[in-house]
């Protein structure tokens, strides 16, 4: 068995309340609860059931890991707003709010187009951002400008990746959404250093794995869907465990 890199079947989130777990960062992306077509489990709860579900999510994300990312539905913003706030009224936490934006958004006739992810970074306090792996070229250094600073920059809070839709050479469609590799990576580099432990609870079609493999981080993901643990793992040559 490949220890460094492992694929569970079953809920995600009990791995972590069993504390078994010990991990420098977890990438959540948790499902949208919009009526998307996933299997083993409904995409469509009630209002409350789901408020439930993230104030769930985001305090044992905080208990178990010094950073933890959050991808979630614009749908959904005031409710993890205000999950934050209260948290924040009982421990001390850094929590930041970024977004994922894309030219290419869903269409609508009747109202503004969604164009944007929001993305939520809580943690710890005193932990540090790892810029030196996410510095990219400013605007000056690419177009020769004497004035431009001799190191790259390090990215705005506007993560600027692109939909991950059904032309792209990322996409794999036997799962309903999938995040774009380049948005995945950025969080986590910026969050851990080589060597360190990353946790996906909700695993999807394996992205957090890849990057992960692709930068010399470990990762343990799971998923309640039986079919997307086998693709993972015969992708990556694993072996789905029962959590």
């Amino acid at each position: 068995m490949n220890n460094n890199y492992r694929i569970y079947h079953g809920d995600g989130l009990s791995l972590l309340a069993k504390g078994v777990l010990t991990t420098a960062c977890i990438f959540a992306d948790p499902p949208d609860n919009i009526g998307l077509n996933y299997n083993g489990f409904s995409d469509r709860v009630d209002k409350s059931r789901y408020d439930g579900f993230l104030q769930y999510l985001l305090r044992l994300c905080l208990d178990s890991s010094p950073t933890t990312w959050i991808s979630y539905n614009p749908k959904w913003t005031f409710n993890i707003g205000w999950i934050v706030s209260e948290m924040k009224l009982h421990r001390a936490f850094d929590a930041r709010s970024l977004v994922q934006t894309f030219t290419f958004g869903q269409y609508n006739d009747s109202d503004f187009a969604t164009n944007h992810r929001p993305l939520l970074r809580i943690r710890w306090p005193g932990i540090e951002t790892n810029t030196d792996e996410i510095r990219v070229p400013s605007w000056r250094q690419l177009n020769g400008d004497k004035r431009a600073a001799q190191r790259e920059r390090v990215p705005g809070d506007n993560f600027d990746f692109p939909r991950v839709t059904g032309n792209s050479k990322q996409r794999r469609k036997w799962c309903p959404t999938q995040l774009h590799e380049g948005l995945v990576e950025r969080c986590i580099l910026s969050s851990t250093k080589r060597g360190d432990c990353v946790f996906d609870p909700f695993a999807g079609t394996g992205t957090t794995l890849r990057v992960c493999k692709k930068h010399g981080r470990r990762c343990i993901t799971a998923d309640v869907d039986r079919e997307s643990c086998e693709r993972i793992a015969e992708e990556h040559g694993l072996k789905v465990e029962e959590a």
